[in-house]
């Protein structure tokens, strides 16, 4: 992007390479959101106690504000490329991943998202496609990856259904490369390392393809935490690995505007950072974690006009279900019955702990008059099935169901949070590392660098690699 400039990689790496490699990726994780799940819980992130912190920027090539696609193919493979590009520089030339470098070096990979695994952030570490939205070439690139964990979500288009010019079951070629398919918990639970290559994922996909949010999850649901567990499992062996595991849907929650559902999704991930410090700890003089986000969602703000001063996050707790759940499920059957708005009150209560009676200078919780009558006003726009808001009305309700965008909105100002937009912000992310070579991580820096850095602990030259002329064809359907 013109007229900004990146800082160049300030540290070498010293002592040891990195046998071990974890880098984790928070979508849409930026400061506020770490800080707004610390106040949560009460205590530190346990990213937030690593011995090395760091700011990173995050634009794109040709946009400042960033999205996943760009912001993973940096974290990835070291170069700044352009909004919706998948392993490409701006010229549509396919570059190395620091996954596939690993593979080179004859170490394990591993990939894991709580969102389907062929979405932008973890196909940046294993495909080169023009836009993020070809799927199905994805799917194929996974397949052919040779990599040896993927998990977490499913496959968005493995048959090609969507795509120009579909190149056959994706599925059928994951099988045919050796690869085992894993789709529900008692079978994930059983798998071992001498099953080779596998691929699980959750048997509920809640949306697109990806895991349920964390507060809407069940026993029978894989955690993230429990997906990263099991990669160290199935990776570890003599010549080390490369994981990459991503929190996507701290992300989602926060395009919705849902602060309780960023939250504890933000705490499932800092759970999956708590596995990896496990192993750390085992093997410290071998192993580096890279905790980073690849940019912050929703504009998140930790006050709030409302609450002047005044932080309530306790008040969060007493939400019970993600907004998704509340649209996909609730609000569905609800309007079924065309229940009333003295019904939906009730719901409102059961589910977000939001009350309508009660004198609100003693109990949070109570709305104000004009609050009610925000919600009775998305509540006669939800049920006229007037979801996608357009003009004015997107200010309000973005791209989301009115009713289940506006309770989360008035929940989290009484929370004291704000949000200002329904999309990514281009303020810096936080990014901390533990072990060899975490120094390096220290200060100010782009994203491009984080990936130089790694390379750097992996005992790589600190600069992008193209993969080799002829090797390669970048799909561009």
């Amino acid at each position: 992007m013109m007229g900004i400039a990146f800082a160049p990689v300030q540290a070498e790496a010293k002592g040891n390479y990195a046998k071990y490699v974890f880098l984790f990726v928070g979508d849409g994780m930026g400061l506020p959101q770490r800080a707004a799940t610390a106040a949560y819980t009460g205590k530190p992130l346990v990213i937030d106690t690593m011995p090395a912190q760091g700011i990173t920027t995050t634009f794109a090539n040709n946009r400042f504000i960033t999205g996943s696609a760009a912001s993973a193919t940096s974290l990835a493979s070291g170069i700044k490329t352009n909004i919706n590009y998948i392993g490409v520089d701006e010229n549509f030339k396919p570059v190395k991943t620091l996954a596939e470098m690993a593979r080179e070096q004859g170490k394990k990979v591993g990939i894991v998202s709580s969102v389907s695994i062929d979405h932008a952030t973890p196909a940046a570490f294993y495909a080169h496609v023009k836009t993020r939205k070809m799927y199905h070439e994805i799917d194929h690139a996974l397949a052919e990856s040779g990599f040896d964990y993927f998990a977490g979500g499913g496959l968005k288009d493995p048959a090609g259904k969507k795509s120009k010019a579909p190149m056959g079951d994706a599925l059928s070629k994951l099988k045919s490369n050796g690869y085992k398919v894993v789709t529900n918990k008692k079978d994930f639970q059983a798998i071992k390392p001498g099953d080779g290559k596998v691929i699980a994922w959750n048997e509920w996909l809640q949306d697109g393809k990806a895991l349920p949010y964390v507060m809407d999850m069940t026993k029978k649901d894989i955690t993230l935490p429990e997906f990263t567990a099991k990669g160290i499992e199935m990776l570890d062996n003599s010549k080390g690995f490369f994981m990459m595991v991503e929190g996507g849907k701290i992300d989602w929650a926060c395009h919705a505007n849902d602060a309780t559902a960023s939250i504890t999704n933000t705490i499932a991930f800092d759970n999956a950072v708590k596995v990896a410090m496990n192993f750390y700890n085992k093997h410290p003089k071998d192993t580096l974690i890279v905790v980073t986000g690849d940019h912050e969602c929703g504009g998140l703000t930790l006050g709030f006009a409302g609450t002047k001063y005044g932080s309530h996050f306790d008040i969060l707790g007493k939400q019970k279900v993600s907004f998704q759940k509340f649209t996909d499920e609730i609000m569905v059957d609800f309007k079924q019955k065309n229940g009333s708005f003295a019904d939906m009150q009730k719901i409102i209560t059961a589910q977000f702990g939001l009350k309508f009676q009660g004198d609100a200078k003693t109990d949070p919780l109570v709305l104000a008059d004009y609050q009610v009558a925000e919600l009775k006003a998305a509540f006669e726009r939800s049920m006229k099935g007037d979801e996608k808001a357009k003009g004015e009305a997107y200010l309000l309700y973005g791209e989301y169901d009115p009713m289940a965008v506006s309770i989360t909105h008035v929940l989290n100002q009484k929370a004291g949070l704000g949000w200002t937009s329904y999309k990514h912000t281009g303020v810096p992310v936080s990014t901390s590392a533990i072990g060899v070579g975490s120094e390096m991580f220290n200060g100010s820096y782009d994203n491009t660098d984080i990936a130089k850095k790694i390379m750097q602990v992996m005992g790589l030259p600190a600069k992008p690699q193209y993969v080799e002329f002829g090797k390669f064809k970048v799909a561009s359907n």
